[in-house]
């Protein structure tokens, strides 16, 4: 059965996320390591019920890769916050503003920590994305219209033909090195708008030792999705 057309239901209860994609060539499930739970992917012309047939001859493997998924984490009092790449604990002060120490977030007393927390970290990543496409684009001779601020789960960046660039405002809980590559790679869409080998010669003329950073963000930019903000 579906839910509406967002999710199916799978014999046990399990409830599977449906997206209908106009790039899709063949049906695909998998399990975000972000632990907002499975997801379908069909091309337009498959028919629902053969999609609800996939992932349930898949049940399986569903079962397994969502016992692989880390729990989610809350940005609480007491948290190990990783701001730019460092963990800072969100500790309750008399302060009137988010105070970052050596090791400690602090929070105005009394305020609801993860909504604070939240807020303080997209004004700083809008400061250091701005910055490092600043840096970018100047390099390029390329100028970006704007600057816009998502909390995405696919994608860490994007830019519009139109020269809009968007980034996911959790970059800035990456290390800063990782946050800078990604500037690059959507500054370097003002000249290349694909994923070409002219492409990727722009972004290592940006950024020459981007490799590592690219690396970093496949293999622990999913933890960065688990935190949860919501008080």
């Amino acid at each position: 059965m579906a839910s509406g057309d967002q999710r199916i239901i799978l014999d046990e209860g399990l409830a599977v996320r449906l997206r209908r994609s106009g790039r899709a060539r063949r049906m695909t499930l998998r399990v975000p390591r972000d632990g907002s739970g499975p997801v379908l992917t069909l091309p337009p012309h498959v028919p629902l019920s053969e999609g609800r047939d996939f992932a349930q001859s898949r049940r399986d493997w569903l079962q397994a890769a969502m016992g692989r998924v880390p729990e989610r984490r809350v940005a609480a009092l007491g948290a190990a916050l990783p701001v730019e790449g460092r963990a800072l604990i969100l500790t309750p002060a008399p302060v009137r503003r988010v105070t970052p120490e050596a090791h400690a977030l602090l929070i105005p007393e009394g305020w609801p920590a993860g909504t604070v927390a939240a807020a303080w970290l997209r004004q700083l990543a809008m400061t250091r994305l701005r910055a490092a496409c600043d840096r970018h684009a100047a390099r390029l001779g390329r100028p970006y219209r704007a600057i816009v601020l998502r909390d995405t789960r696919s994608r860490w960046g994007s830019c519009t033909h139109d020269g809009r660039l968007m980034f996911s405002w959790r970059l800035i809980m990456a290390p800063p090195p990782v946050l800078d590559y990604v500037a690059a790679h959507e500054v370097a869409h003002l000249a290349h708008m694909d994923h070409s080998p002219r492409f990727w010669a722009q972004v290592a003329a940006l950024m020459p030792d981007h490799a590592p950073h690219r690396a970093w963000l496949r293999a622990q930019g999913g933890d960065l999705m688990l935190w949860r903000f919501g008080d």
